[in-house]
């Protein structure tokens, strides 16, 4: 009776160490912030990303607006919670590329766009949605989207991405 404990636990163990690398896993985001006016701002939208669980760096280029986030190995991070902390900041997002794994980006919410580009491990992805690139740019793709009828309802639980450079 202890040898079957003993196993179904190391067995639980196993599948449980196993399910967490299987999970959504965002090891870095760089966000390209607007309306910034001064290093104030910056600080402002600083604060508000430091406070997102299982962050562990935050690197600040003022004269890009980019804040590059690096985060810690377990995380289940998706863009939703970025965005969330800029707008709080007061402040909106012109660009949010993912570094993340091919896989992660092949499942759900993800809607990858450029299907043609096949690649494994550690990808570069940018979310197209609205309210995570400019206004003009968002309108600019609707017009090529028209296919994808989900892309303008805005849904806040799927993301479409392509390949960054």
């Amino acid at each position: 009776m202890k040898n079957l404990k003993l196993n179904y636990t190391f067995i639980t163990s196993f599948l449980l160490m196993l399910s967490v690398q299987m999970n959504a896993q965002i090891s870095k985001v760089e966000i390209i912030a607007t309306g910034l006016t001064c290093s104030m701002c910056s600080n402002a939208i600083n604060k508000q990303l430091k406070s997102l669980p299982n962050v562990l760096n935050i690197e600040t280029d003022l004269n890009t607006n980019t804040f590059t986030v690096y985060l810690a190995e377990s995380n289940t991070a998706n863009p939703k919670i970025f965005k969330d902390s800029v707008e709080k900041a007061g402040f909106f997002i012109g660009s949010l590329v993912i570094t993340t794994t091919a896989n992660t980006v092949s499942k759900e919410p993800y809607i990858l766009i450029d299907k043609s580009d096949s690649t494994s491990g550690e990808v570069k992805v940018q979310v197209l949605d609205k309210g995570y690139i400019t206004d003009k740019e968002f309108k600019k793709l609707s017009k090529s989207m028209k296919n994808h009828e989900n892309y303008l309802l805005n849904n806040e639980d799927d993301f479409y991405i392509k390949y960054s450079k």
